[in-house]
């Protein structure tokens, strides 16, 4: 599963709601104004994996999932959360689910959560352990996983 890339899945798993909105009969699952909030929430977590991708790039470093690691960034975002890329792709999920107001597309979102949180996360978690040792061991001390 090297291939699937978490930006592929991310655009795959949109796709996907869009599918279950189109296919599934409408109904009001939501109440309105947790529509209103997807209609912030979606690009509050795109803009979030945006920011943290520019400090993988500022860092000149690897921002491939299955690629090794080249800079341990450690700063701005990454002294919160060891993980906003895939925080801010949740969350623009979960916006995305509340917009379509349809709860399989909700259960899609935990999908993607579980994926990251399961399968890239630990993957990473340990390559980064491999390339920087004691580093990464007391930052993964300091900064939560997620939030």
């Amino acid at each position: 599963m090297k291939w699937l890339l978490p930006p592929t899945l991310w655009i795959l798993t949109i796709l996907a709601m869009v599918a279950i909105m189109l296919m599934s009969p409408p109904m009001a699952f939501y109440p309105a104004w947790l529509r209103w909030l997807g209609i912030a929430i979606f690009p509050a977590g795109l803009a979030l994996n945006i920011m943290a991708a520019r400090q993988f790039h500022i860092a000149k470093t690897n921002i491939k999932t299955f690629n090794d690691p080249k800079v341990l960034v450690t700063t701005g975002l990454f002294a919160r959360s060891r993980n906003p890329m895939y925080l801010g792709f949740c969350i623009s999920l979960l916006g995305a689910a509340l917009l379509t107001n349809n709860v399989k597309n909700t259960v899609i979102v935990f999908l993607f959560f579980a994926t990251c949180h399961f399968w890239y996360v630990p993957f990473e978690e340990a390559a980064a352990e491999k390339q920087f040792g004691d580093a990464y061991l007391d930052y993964k001390k300091r900064v939560r996983r997620w939030i």
